[in-house]
């Protein structure tokens, strides 16, 4: 219950930091910490970097860019976002984002309940040992589908163009 919990803070100076498909992500809050609600992560991708085109079954996602440049597509539909720049997906929406900045760019992602996102998304990742964009590496698709399936995420394939 929600009157329950204690007032949690943090930043993305203290928070759980993790390496997960060669971006930064900060785990700012999660479902447990927010008593089932929602999970928030500050996300920094490099230019040019993707998700698989995917659909959450239990989730919806909020994303509120903070600065560079991302086009989200949601149903085939693309959706260029700058900063304060703001979208809703809901659930059972296939969807994929992509950073289309010159630079890295970093946004809040809002997953509610959070506990599919957030839960795939560390048992992939590795925590990160700076807060700074890993070396590029080739992520392993064959785990992440997996680990996806196991959250209740379908990978769908590549981002469409």
């Amino acid at each position: 219950m929600l009157s329950e919990l204690l007032p949690l803070t943090t930043s993305t100076a203290d928070a759980p930091a993790y390496w997960f498909l060669n971006s930064l992500n900060i785990v700012l809050a999660t479902s447990e910490s927010t008593g089932g609600a929602f999970s928030l992560v500050h996300h920094t991708a490099p230019p040019g970097h993707a998700t698989p085109y995917h659909l959450h079954h239990v989730e919806d996602e909020a994303f509120f860019v903070l600065d560079g440049e991302f086009t989200f597509i949601c149903e085939g539909k693309k959706t260029v976002l700058g900063p304060s720049g703001y979208i809703f997906l809901p659930r059972n929406r296939p969807h994929g984002i992509r950073c289309t900045s010159a630079t890295p760019s970093t946004m809040l992602i809002l997953a509610m309940p959070g506990t599919g996102f957030v839960g795939m998304m560390t048992e992939m990742a590795q925590p990160a040992e700076q807060r700074i964009l890993p070396t590029p590496t080739t992520p392993d698709f064959e785990k992440l589908t997996m680990l996806c399936a196991k959250y209740k995420i379908d990978v769908l394939g590549p981002l469409p163009d």
